[in-house]
């Protein structure tokens, strides 16, 4: 007899470990525990919901499914062994894991319990590990736009038969970055009704969050807030929903950021498809099939198609090529520690209060929130990014170490050294002014540089430059920012980073 172990992010009647069981012969296990680290009550409703709802599911196939429930079980280490001592099943088959943890884990219980391990190859990714790995051999930096093109040829996803990329282009970032102005030109197309308004109930949804309260009081957020479809049907529901009603405007609007519409016209799909209930193939096909009918433009579509291929599929080659040193890195020696108003969103600054608002009530925001109002505070301000890092994984409802390891450190922090990025993504106010509505409720002036009333991100992103001069004058891309800098007035120069450090000294 074999035990098939199913991790909670893998739930999908295509895991691989499934196939390599027999119905009636074998058993599944899923494990749900309390040791998984922090969470916000939404995302550990969603989990519950979700693996609980797979068990049912595995039953209806004919499987023999044993779940360890999370009453029973703080330790999913614990669970698993005790299963195995007790069944000693003949091997333990699981699909590769997608976090690098609990593939140590398996090594170490297999090795503990006696029980022969058997790892299958992931289909959650398109990317094989070993070809990510091949192709990140001996570079010093990968970019991701090489890594997209090579997907799409061999994929052939939008691509003409002379083996050109549909349209003569292979992305369309600039017709994707449309700004307030832009928007308002066009007349403020108003998004569908929010999907995170959506209140799917049943009984697997009142029971996580009956068991989350009960086990989780403290983790932020709401219990009684949840929102996604946690079953395979809610998610194909969900992804149908994107590509009917958001998809054709999400190219022109997916970097815009609006007080009163957090999600706008983005696809909302990344938990699910995070937890198995998609997988990435069938989003591309979707999207596809739409720009083939003439429902939605290439500019939108081959903008989803790069998230999902592209860089979904990068991210988690380079966690899988860096780990576990990865983990730590930061090249930029950043100390501070995160500021509390993380959690609480009481900061007088309103792009923070908002996206900060957002994640707290709802465990999601989208991805210029994340990266150019958050991560971009973080770098600024020097926090740790071990710490930012735990922030990100524990608020939003699609993070796993496997997203948010190079998202992060990587992307988000230049915590890297430049190996996800060529140059830190930092931005000044100017750019959260042209891309959001959030200044016009602020006490804080966008424009002004410094002195009372001036935008703290002024301010941060200056000191930002004059901290790390030294690193970034001779990047081709960063020069030129650093040159500015420096050809300042030295009165102005201290005067600018004077009122940084008061303000960084002050956020606590």
């Amino acid at each position: 007899m074999k035990t098939l172990l199913v991790f909670g992010d893998q739930l999908t009647l295509e895991n691989t470990a499934l196939e390599a069981g027999t119905l009636g012969a074998d058993r599944v296990v899923l494990i749900e525990a309390r040791d998984d680290g922090p969470a916000h009550k939404i995302k550990r409703v969603f989990h519950l919901a979700a693996m609980r709802a797979f068990a049912e599911e595995l039953r209806g196939h004919g499987w023999d499914t044993r779940q360890f429930g999370i009453d029973a079980t703080p330790s999913f280490r614990e669970a698993l062994v005790a299963h195995l001592e007790c069944e000693r099943p003949d091997v333990l088959v699981v699909m590769e894991p997608n976090n690098w943890g609990r593939q140590k884990l398996l090594e170490e219980v297999s090795k503990q319990t006696g029980v022969s391990l058997r790892i299958t190859p992931t289909c959650q990714f398109v990317t094989p590990r070993a070809d990510f790995l091949n192709f990140a051999k001996g570079k010093k930096r990968l970019l991701m736009e090489a890594h997209y093109r090579r997907m799409r040829q061999s994929l052939g996803i939008l691509m003409r038969s002379d083996g050109e990329p549909e349209g003569g282009a292979w992305n369309y970032d600039a017709e994707n970055r449309k700004t307030v102005r832009d928007w308002k030109k066009d007349g403020a197309p108003k998004p569908p009704r929010p999907v995170t308004a959506r209140r799917p109930r049943d009984k697997f949804v009142e029971t996580a969050i009956a068991d989350v309260n009960k086990w989780f009081p403290d983790s932020p957020g709401r219990a009684e807030d949840f929102w996604l479809p946690h079953t395979r049907e809610g998610a194909l529901e969900a992804l149908a929903s994107f590509v009917a009603e958001r998809l054709p405007l999400f190219g022109d609007y997916q970097d815009l950021m609006l007080e009163d519409s957090p999600t706008m016209f983005h696809s909302m799909i990344a938990g699910p498809l995070n937890l198995g209930l998609l997988l990435p193939m069938e989003c591309v096909d979707a999207a596809v099939r739409a720009h083939t009918a003439g429902q939605a433009p290439l500019a939108a579509v081959e903008g989803f198609v790069r998230q999902i291929i592209g860089w979904r599929e990068f991210v988690n080659g380079v966690y899988w090529l860096k780990m576990p040193a990865y983990l730590e890195s930061n090249a930029l020696g950043a100390t501070l520690p995160l500021p509390k108003f993380f959690y609480t969103a009481e900061t007088s600054m309103n792009c923070l209060r908002c996206s900060l608002g957002e994640a707290r009530d709802t465990a999601f925001n989208h991805h210029i929130q994340r990266l150019m109002i958050l991560g971009n505070f973080c770098l600024l301000a020097g926090i740790r990014p071990q710490e930012a890092h735990d922030w990100f994984l524990e608020m939003y409802i699609d993070a796993h170490e496997w997203v948010m390891a190079a998202n992060v450190l990587g992307m988000a922090l230049h915590a890297d050294g430049g190996f996800m990025a060529t140059k830190p993504y930092a931005g000044a106010a100017a750019y959260i002014s042209k891309m959001s509505n959030y200044c016009a409720g602020c006490s804080h002036d966008p424009v002004k540089k410094s002195g009372p009333g001036a935008c703290p991100f002024n301010l941060l992103y200056w000191d930002f430059y004059d901290r790390h001069a030294d690193r970034f004058a001779s990047n081709p891309r960063t020069s030129m920012m650093v040159r500015s800098w420096q050809k300042r007035l030295p009165d102005e120069r201290a005067k600018i980073t004077a009122e940084a450090r008061v303000f960084l000294d002050g956020l606590e």
